[in-house]
């Protein structure tokens, strides 16, 4: 075998096993992802299961704003499909965004639900709805830091995919850029006006 043949072998290895590390380390991350999701997954399905429970206690309380209880529904239903998408493609760019908007819906029909609950003293005396807003903003708290979380590492994956060389693998075997999972600005508002039930 001759030098240059040696030399070829040699290097042809080399990339091999760089490309197969690269596509093992791309693999990785997007399963890191996974399991991050995984994470709000449970405190979305909480929420999820909270908010049904919250829409009854209020019904006996908001007789005339049956539009807000009925539009906080929907909004839950909505968010939770997304969520449903979202699970089984954590990665996917598209469906990561229709979840967020879909928050974004569920958190402007929580606030509105909230604001209205303001004008019903009643309603803000009664132990199960405060019991019900205590865990609800629990659970939005631990959605907060599952969020972290995921984010951290969709920014890991983003940038192991888009770095040069492995951009080539990247492309070569469909890893697309994720997105991040934004945290809504109502749910701060919601947590405030929660603060003085």
């Amino acid at each position: 075998m001759s030098l240059s043949t040696l030399v070829f072998v040699v290097v042809f290895a080399l990339l091999v096993f760089w490309a197969v590390g690269a596509y093992n380390r791309l693999i990785r991350l997007k399963n890191i992802i996974a399991n991050a999701f995984g994470q709000i997954d449970v405190q979305l399905k909480r929420r999820y299961d909270l908010i049904p429970n919250l829409v009854e206690a209020a019904k006996k309380y908001l007789q005339h704003e049956q539009g807000t209880l009925e539009a906080v529904t929907l909004a839950r239903n909505q968010a939770r499909a997304a969520s449903d998408a979202v699970r089984s493609r954590p990665a996917n760019a598209g469906a990561v965004t229709a979840l967020a908007v879909a928050e974004q819906a569920l958190d402007g029909s929580l606030s509105r639900l909230f604001a209205v609950a303001e004008a019903y003293p009643e309603l803000k005396a009664d132990q199960t709805i405060r019991e019900l807003g205590e865990e609800l903003t629990s659970t939005e708290n631990k959605v907060g830091f599952a969020r972290q979380a995921y984010n951290d590492a969709v920014l890991d994956y983003n940038n192991a995919q888009g770095q040069f060389p492995a951009l080539l693998i990247a492309r070569l075997f469909g890893f697309a850029p994720s997105a991040m999972l934004q945290a809504t600005e109502s749910a701060v508002e919601r947590q405030a006006v929660r603060i003085q039930l």
